[in-house]
């Protein structure tokens, strides 16, 4: 048998702790993560000849493990000319794999017993096996279902919360027959979660799963790697330590080979000591590996930290929970609370003070006597990850500073094409405006050229981005709806669409490491100013809308604009259509954004009696970045999003209706059935541009609405003159409409969940649905009868769970909750 290792990442995630070291090289209790893996396949299968796949700083690791003779392997090092995923590159080895082999990820800590895979493997004759293990958290990895023999049925590669369907995962350890091989394409780009596996089933070629106890982590980001160690300490896994063992009262020592330690140190917990280090006298070591050749001044206190090679601490130092790197100089009297990490080529002078879960970069350093609250380069919401769906949220000179700014847009900047245009636009805010500006010099010294737009709401800057072809990207800045004290950053490909998840990971990885493109002085881009904006999104607009149904039809309306942008434009196209309207709050006022949720309360109460005492025929509310879009009936009452949403499908169900496909979330409403339009329910988002053409109109039920004849992405100003424009067809008010809907009950309910736990949720749901009607495409969605169902699905940043129920009337949906929410209590607390 013969064994692969895959070591070619390129740690991003884990910066800065892989400044200079890959990750497989990065040290677990003085030694490389992957030299442990190797000793494990040595040890437990009794492998001999290995080889390592290389891509990232290939020279460190061949460096140190040469040609394996030390380590008593024969290693071969194979280096793809280019990045070919993992399935291809492990078929540019294929002429070493000429027997059974196994493959194991190098960054991966675990005590799993590799002979019971290979066990597995060889009773179910298999031709591939994977092995299987259950996570807490598995959105970072392939989740898995296998029957009860272990042939797996599903899989699915780094879910969203809602397509999590177990917290069965795919641990990335393989074990394979050479044959294989052959379904894996020269030189060309394969996956083996997203290509080889589907091809194989495809193929009816049985894929077997092994479930494995013991312990597993994916060293990922810095808490993961300093969370191995805790597990080491608390004694979760057992991993060979080198040097001589010393018991002490309170603990033990390992000792390595020409280091000293004073008598009066005290050891407690598990201590390890690698060569040629020295500690002093009346020093305390609790829970601590330290490398080769460093020095521990006298009196220095030690708790749960590690340090690397060739470091200094002076007397009197204090840290605790600490990671310090190579080559780092601390000198006497430095305080570190918990959670400092130092990267490599640091010196921190004397008195040095850092707060909790501060990061030091490398090859800074920091004065005496500072006291360091936070990180030294980056905010600390950015420590391992920055984008969530496309966008970056935070506070405004607290994690979204201008240095981060400037690096974000030197990050986007150096992916695009040098000369490439890019549009940059804001709303009013004072800390739009300031990230902003910051933004524009990051992009201009990539070679990018920047189309400024100044203010205008973001469904503008998308719709003219979309219709222009020399436009390649575009970067939006807004405060956020959610919470204001938050600025969002959205960015978007040159369809106008949010980034995807790969996007963001490129653009991560350039930031994370600082590889950022400088161009020559004639290579700077140039500003240019876009004017026009407004008026080509207004002139749009009213080519779209059927103006002579509004100039025929004396309708009257109460909109509210709740002191967003879209003021710029919206009475313009009410004037240009003849609609008789009183428009609020059509004017911009950051102090009354700082209160949105009142603003919005405000104006449901007060629109609705402006719209009732003036008998007007409906009120619209646009909130202010003009994504979201709510209705007042005629009556002067506030219609539910989801309503709204049944009302459009209403009014567009009508032979010969422009609207013909239509796109829904998983969890919308669906016990009404429609003749004339032919509606897709499905996971809401990650769409391809094409995709979306494929549909008349996309949306939701939190009063989101696209109708791809004018834009792919939701837009609350043209979609609500396209509501009205429907009102008018059919010759009815917004009243009768809503009082047709049948009487069903549709509801949302948040549950709360600790993040560990939404893994198991997902599968016991599945576990309670079998025998039931149910569907996987979003979430788990249970049909409790004919048209009563529940569907849950874990919410993606908060620690709750979503759950979306449907019955027939209110109590059979409190039944349904309640039993549910008493399952998912139970679940937790077993």
């Amino acid at each position: 048998m013969k064994a692969i290792v895959l070591a070619g990442g390129f740690g991003t995630r884990i910066q800065p702790l892989t400044n200079s070291v890959p990750k497989p090289m990065l040290p677990i209790l003085n030694r490389p993560m992957m030299e442990h893996i190797i000793i494990k396949l040595r040890d437990d299968l009794g492998i001999k000849d290995i080889a390592i796949l290389l891509y990232f700083m290939p020279e460190v690791i061949k460096d140190y493990f040469k040609d394996g003779k030390d380590f008593g392997v024969n290693i071969s090092y194979f280096l793809p000319d280019d990045d070919y995923g993992t399935a291809g590159a492990v078929g540019f080895a294929r002429e070493f794999l000429d027997e059974t082999f196994i493959i194991v990820s190098g960054d991966l800590v675990t005590d799993f017993k590799f002979s019971e895979i290979y066990d597995f493997h060889k009773q179910k004759e298999s031709k591939l096996t994977i092995g299987l293990t259950p996570v807490e958290n598995p959105l970072q990895f392939g989740v898995v279902i296998a029957n009860e023999e272990g042939r797996i049925e599903k899989f699915l590669e780094k879910p969203s919360w809602g397509e999590v369907f177990s917290d069965t995962i795919n641990t990335g350890i393989y074990i394979l027959e050479p044959e294989i091989l052959d379904f894996i394409p020269l030189e060309s780009n394969y996956d083996f979660a997203k290509d080889l596996f589907p091809t194989l089933m495809n193929n009816n070629i049985a894929l077997w799963g092994c479930h494995i106890e013991g312990y597993w982590r994916d060293v990922g980001n810095p808490e993961s790697y300093r969370e191995v160690y805790q597990d080491i300490f608390n004694k979760q896994i057992s991993l060979p330590i080198k040097g001589v063992e010393r018991i002490y009262e309170h603990g033990v020592l390992y000792i390595e080979e020409g280091s000293s330690i004073d008598e009066d140190v005290q050891i407690k917990g598990i201590v390890v000591i690698g060569e040629n280090t020295k500690v002093e006298n009346l020093s305390e070591l609790n829970n601590c590996v330290i490398g080769k050749n460093c020095t521990i001044d006298e009196s220095v206190k030690l708790t749960n930290t590690i340090f690397w090679q060739d470091c200094t601490v002076g007397s009197k130092s204090k840290i605790n929970y600490g990671v310090i790197c190579n080559h780092v100089k601390i000198a006497k009297k430095v305080k570190a609370k918990d959670g400092v990490i130092i990267a490599e080529n640091c010196t921190i002078d004397k008195s040095v003070s850092f707060e909790k879960d501060v990061m030091v970069w490398p090859n800074k350093t920091i004065d005496e006597d500072s006291i360091v609250s936070n990180n030294v380069i980056w905010g600390d919401k950015y420590k391992s990850s920055i984008f969530e769906s496309g966008s970056v949220v935070g506070r405004a000179n607290i994690e979204l500073s201008c240095d981060l700014a400037i690096k974000l847009a030197e990050s986007l900047g150096s992916i695009l094409p040098v000369g490439g245009k890019v549009y940059v636009s804001r709303d009013y805010q004072k800390s739009s405006r300031m990230l902003k500006r910051a933004f524009l010099s990051g992009l201009l010294s990539t070679g990018i050229n920047v189309v400024d737009t100044f203010n205008v709401p973001s469904v503008v800057m998308r719709y003219n981005l979309a219709s222009q072809d020399d436009v390649i990207a575009g970067v939006h800045f807004r405060q956020s709806a959610k919470n204001q004290e938050e600025t969002e950053i959205l960015f978007f490909t040159n369809e106008a669409l949010m980034i995807d998840t790969n996007l963001a990971k490129s653009i991560e990885r350039i930031f994370f490491r600082e590889n950022f493109r400088r161009v020559r002085f004639n290579e700077i881009g140039e500003i240019n100013e876009d004017s026009d904006t407004h008026t080509r999104y207004i002139n749009a607009i009213k080519a779209k809308v059927n103006t002579n149904l509004f100039k025929n039809k004396d309708i009257k309306i109460v909109t509210d604009l709740m002191f967003g942008s879209t003021s710029k434009v919206y009475p313009n196209i009410l004037n240009s259509l003849g609609i008789e309207s009183i428009v609020l709050n059509a004017y911009e006022d950051d102090k009354q954004l700082q209160k949105l949720h009142s603003v919005i309360k405000k104006a449901h109460s007060e629109v609705g009696k402006i719209v009732k005492s003036l008998e007007f025929d409906c009120g619209i509310l646009i909130y202010p970045n003009g994504h979201k879009l709510q209705f007042i009936d005629n009556d002067g009452v506030l219609v539910k999003d989801y309503i709204a949403l049944l009302v459009l499908l209403h009014l567009v169900d009508f032979e010969g209706t422009p609207i013909k496909k239509v796109f829904l979330p998983a969890w919308a409403p669906d016990f009404i059935k429609y003749k004339h339009i032919d509606i897709t329910r499905g996971k809401f988002g990650g769409f391809k541009a094409k995709q979306l053409r494929e549909y008349d109109l996309i949306a939701n039920t939190d009063g989101n609405f696209a109708f791809s004849e004018f834009s792919l992405n939701t837009d609350a100003v043209f979609s609500s003159f396209k509501f009205l424009e429907f009102l008018i067809h059919h010759q009815t008010n917004l009243s009768k409409v809503v009082k047709s809907i049948p009487d069903f009950v549709y509801r949302g309910e948040n549950i709360a969940c600790p993040s560990a736990y939404k893994g198991k949720m997902m599968r016991m749901f599945l576990e309670d649905s079998k025998d039931k009607k149910t569907s996987h495409v979003d979430g788990i969605k249970i049909w409790v009868s004919a048209n009563e169902w529940i569907l849950m699905v874990p919410d993606e940043h908060q620690q709750f769970l979503n759950i979306y129920i449907q019955a027939k009337n209110h109590k059979n949906a409190d039944k349904i909750f309640h039993e549910y929410n008493d399952k998912i209590n139970l679940w937790i607390n077993e």
